[in-house]
């Protein structure tokens, strides 16, 4: 029997939608939309540039300039004209708005005079709209307070309907030359899905991407949610698939909310790496990632120190806010001998291959990218099983997985591993296969498997 043929990519048009993407800013978010993009682009999408990349923040034009050109030069733009913003397209060449915010403007609203607006101008100073501020909310999006629109002249000639209102013309334009091809909408930041899920263009199939974790401490599948989330999960049947990054958090969310939307699976693509094992230090535990109170670092150190192997040395790779606490804390373990904050590295790929282990102690992920990116490189992982994805990963091979919380157990898988030179190698030895669940490939043909169901099935909108 010849095997299943490998999905193929509709014939769409692709936007991805991110309220902004700015190189070194929002971490894992930002890796992860851009490595969406990218494969898309060697999957041939608009033959090999890749989709539309359109951003929302109302940041200068040259700022988005040098964000696009980063981007390329770090390989993780294809072609920075894909990469558009909606507030550098709003402006008209001659001064005030351009077309189709001013097409889409009601002359007939009025702006409430106690609210403050910031008016956006262009480069030679003149206004074209006029956003309401909303200080200290964080549902500011979903505001009705109207965006005021100016012509040429300086003059007001009409609002918008919040920012949903401006939002939506401008994707309504962007829209507008493709005829009757099919629009995937790729939207990978819950404020915009909010703002779209009643988009009910008949070309439009919204595919809407989760990054984070949607339960609050203690991070149990039951746990309480913020106003943001639970108010996206009454909305989430609208989209044409709702894409997790892990298996166990989408297997959560469905047994506490059903299946009235559609929750898939697509594991964000890790680019595979050349390991060097050559540079292997025998002994070294590394902690890598930003020093904040919810990975617990102080955690990890007392772990180390529990069990107390002979030789070995724990250096932590990173910075933050518990920065000061954990250097005072080291020195009153009396520790400053065997370990060490080592601070911001822009090579984590080579202290990674020098790690003989890496330890987390986090007390929640998104998704498991930091487990992944050790085991390519041959480095295993000692952690806390915590959500979300770091149980998919190590329960596959590559690392130990110990509850929660506990310090004297984390520190005896640091100690049974280091000190038993055999289980040591193994773990290295298989941690690249484990990882390549989460290989480019993979990734692909899990997202094409989802693109192509929705392309295919009636809009839920």
């Amino acid at each position: 029997m010849l095997p299943d043929a490998a999905p193929v990519l509709p014939d769409a048009e692709y936007l991805v939608l991110s309220s902004r993407l700015i190189p070194g800013l929002d971490g894992g978010y930002t890796i992860a939309t851009m490595g969406r993009a990218r494969q898309l682009a060697g999957a041939g999408v608009a033959e090999g540039a890749g989709p539309q990349l359109l951003t929302f923040d109302p940041g200068s034009v040259t700022d988005h300039a040098a964000h696009r050109r980063t981007f390329v030069e770090q390989g993780a733009l294809v072609d920075a004209s894909r990469m558009r913003n909606l507030f550098d397209e709003a402006v008209a060449d001659g001064g005030g708005a351009t077309g189709w915010a001013r097409d889409a403007a009601d002359d007939a609203v009025d702006r409430d005079p106690d609210i403050e607006y910031r008016a956006l101008t262009d480069v030679e100073g003149r206004p074209f709209l006029a956003l309401p501020v909303i200080p200290g909310n964080p549902d500011w999006h979903l505001t009705t307070e109207p965006v005021l629109v100016y012509d040429a002249a300086g003059a007001v000639v009409g609002a918008l309907h919040g920012f949903r209102g401006l939002y939506m013309a401008w994707l309504q334009h962007v829209v507008a030359g493709f005829g009757d091809r099919p629009v995937v909408v790729i939207c990978e930041a819950r404020q915009l899905g909010e703002l779209i899920a009643d988009w009910s263009d008949p070309r439009v199939r919204i595919l809407h991407t989760i990054h984070t974790m949607h339960v609050e401490a203690p991070y149990t599948p039951d746990a309480s949610m913020n106003t943001l989330w639970t108010r996206w999960f009454r909305l989430s049947d609208r989209f044409d698939a709702v894409i997790w990054p892990t298996a166990t958090q989408r297997d959560d969310v469905v047994a506490r909310f059903g299946t009235a939307a559609s929750h898939v699976v697509v594991p964000n693509p890790i680019t595979p790496v050349a390991r060097r094992d050559d540079l292997r230090e025998d002994g070294l535990v590394v902690v890598l990632g930003r020093l904040a109170p919810g990975k617990r670092v102080e955690q990890a150190i007392r772990a180390f120190l529990t069990a107390d192997v002979s030789g070995a040395r724990m250096e932590i790779w990173g910075g933050g806010p518990e920065q000061e606490k954990l250097h005072a804390l080291i020195e009153d373990l009396d520790a400053g001998d065997r370990i060490v904050l080592a601070g911001y590295t822009d090579s984590p790929g080579t202290v990674l291959d020098r790690a003989s282990l890496v330890v987390t102690a986090t007390a929640y992920e998104g998704q498991p990218l930091s487990i992944v990116e050790a085991l390519l490189h041959g480095a295993p992982v000692v952690s806390y099983d915590a959500r979300y994805g770091i149980r998919d990963v190590l329960q596959q091979g590559g690392g130990v997985l110990v509850p929660s919380g506990d310090v004297d157990a984390l520190g005896t898988a640091i100690r049974d591993v280091l000190t038993q030179p055999g289980r040591l190698a193994a773990l290295s030895a298989e941690a690249p296969a484990v990882a390549a669940a989460w290989s480019p490939e993979r990734s692909l043909e899990a997202l094409t498997t989802v693109i192509a169901a929705a392309v295919a099935a009636p809009p839920r909108r």
